[in-house]
Parts: structure tokens; sequence; C-alpha cells
């Protein structure tokens, strides 16, 4: 099992630091969200971890080895960081060949890299001429060319239609299934709520964040519960007798702060209430990051005055 392990990790670009002092390891068996605003410093640590950049101070190691020790890296590592890379006059069997002899990959796994990225039929083509999401998935095939154990990909999903984000969503789990380390950097969200297992957030070039996804989630939500029946008045009734305060939606649900479902349920169940409807709500992954990156993000729109003229 291969993972990264990230050691007091400083990268300074003269006198400004983009990266303090991180610490943090991506396991393998799971996918890690690699979360933060503009500027937080996602990229340089993406690039010092594959040797693209020195660090300042710290260490970045792959199995407990840098990455420029590897003699044939592919096999080692996979890695999308710029779609828009890959030689636009090379066709792009042509182009995964020339990665494969240079790591000394069998030219079989190009045909089946561009099978699974879905670009088998255009292969033959020049890269030039393809549109964002087929170049994003030729990034994406040459990340899986060598079989590797660890997978760095930014913004994955940049350029994909929606059939083309479930597909890369789908195979992220399914390498994390395999026992492989899946480092994914991305802005969206929701997105990154469907697949990732476990989080690291940056801001400023520190590490605010790194848990499992579901603790994250925990820590910036208040429990709260919706519901429906066909009988509110006794299950308001009921629910505030064991010291529950239910509040009615305009849309005919009611809310009750500060419980579980589990909980307003076995109440209900023992009164004898039809529910309809019984769920626990709780922060999305966006609502969760905003609060915690409040005060960290270096470029913030400001507040815009909508005129409410017709």
């Amino acid at each position: 099992m291969t993972s990264i392990d990230v050691q007091e990790l400083t990268k300074d670009y003269g006198t400004v630091r983009a990266v303090e002092r991180l610490t943090f390891n991506v396991r393998p068996g799971q996918v890690t969200g690699f979360l933060g605003p503009n500027g937080a410093g996602k990229s340089t640590t993406m690039r010092l971890v594959l040797g693209l950049d020195r660090p300042t101070a710290g260490t970045a190691a792959i199995g407990g080895h840098r990455y420029t020790d590897f003699d044939e890296p592919l096999r080692r590592v996979g890695a999308l960081l710029d779609a828009q890379a890959a030689h636009g006059s090379r066709t792009a069997r042509n182009h995964l060949l020339a990665l494969a002899v240079s790591n000394r990959i069998p030219a079989r796994r190009v045909e089946e890299v561009l099978e699974q990225a879905g670009i088998a039929e255009v292969a033959g083509r020049r890269i030039k001429t393809f549109s964002l999401g087929m170049r994003q998935r030729l990034g994406i095939a040459a990340a899986l060319l060598g079989d590797p154990a660890v997978l760095i990909l930014d913004e994955p999903s940049n350029g994909l239609d929606p059939e083309g984000i479930i597909w890369i969503r789908e195979l992220m789990r399914g390498l994390a299934r395999e026992g492989r380390a899946v480092l994914v950097s991305s802005h969206l969200m929701n997105e990154t709520a469907s697949f990732a297992d476990h989080l690291v957030v940056l801001g400023r070039g520190r590490l605010l964040a790194d848990t499992p996804l579901r603790d994250f989630l925990d820590a910036r939500s208040r429990p709260r519960v919706r519901l429906r029946s066909t009988d509110p008045g006794r299950l308001v009734a009921v629910l505030g007798r064991a010291g529950h305060t239910a509040r009615r939606g305009d849309d005919g649900r009611w809310t009750v702060d500060g419980a579980k479902a589990a909980d307003i349920g076995e109440l209900a169940a023992r009164e004898g209430i039809p529910i309809l409807e019984l769920a626990d709500e709780q922060a999305s992954l966006e609502q969760a990051y905003l609060d915690l990156t409040a005060g960290q993000t270096e470029f913030a729109a400001g507040a815009r005055t909508i005129s409410q003229e017709a």
C-alpha cells in the first residue's frame, strides 16, 4: 500500500510564503478531497509532491520516496495537473505511446486506457482538435497509463459533460476500492461531497482541516429534523412535552432543531402518530467549507445591490 506523506512542507517564492509547514497524509483505499480558496496553496503543494518545484523546507514523499527518485514515475504515480499540456499536433494515441515508451509501459496499455477514458474512437485525431472535455479525458487516460498506486488529479471534472462527471466520480471511487491513494483538488463542493471519503482543507498556505468528510460536516452542523405528519397538532404537542420545539415552514413541513430523526421517529411511533416524511438535515459541504474558510479567501467579490425595479 502506497500513501502520500507531507511533513512540515514549506515553500517560499521570494518574500511570499505559498505553503507553510503543511503536514498531512493521503492514505490508500480512499479518495481525499483537496480543498481551499484560490491562492490557498493547493497547486503549489501538488507541484511539490510531484517534484516540479523544490520545497523551501519539509518533505513530500510517495511511499517513502521522493517523486524524482523514481526511474519510471508513471508506474508509481498518475497525475493530471493541466489538460492543455499535451502537444496539440500529436494524435491522442501517439501522445500516450510516447509516455508509455518513456516509462517502459506495454503499448497495449495505451489502447486499454483510451477505451477506459471513452476516447478510443477519436484516438487518431490531433489533440488540437479536441474539446476541453476530450482533453480532460486524455489527461485522465495518461494518469492511468502506468496502472499507478497513487493518483493526483487537479479539477478532473473540468470541461466534462454530465455523463463524464458521473464517469470520473465512479472511476475515482473504483480506484480507491482497489486500494489506491487518490488525491483530488476541486472547487466543486457538491461534486466533492459525492466522491470524497476524507478532506484536506488549506487556507493561505496553512492546513485548516484534515478529517473524514462525515466528521467535517458533523462538526459544522447543528442537528435538525425535517418532517411531515397527517396529525401535526398532536405531534407538536408530543414533541413539546419531550422538550422539542417544532416550527412550521411555508411548504407544510416542520423542522425541529437539536434533534435526530431516530429520536423523533421513536416518539411518534410510541404515540401512534402517522409520519409522512422524516429526515435529518445537515449543512452541505459548501456551507461547511465556506464557514471554515470565511477569513482565508485571498480574492472575494464585494456585495452587490440588486435593483428591484421591473
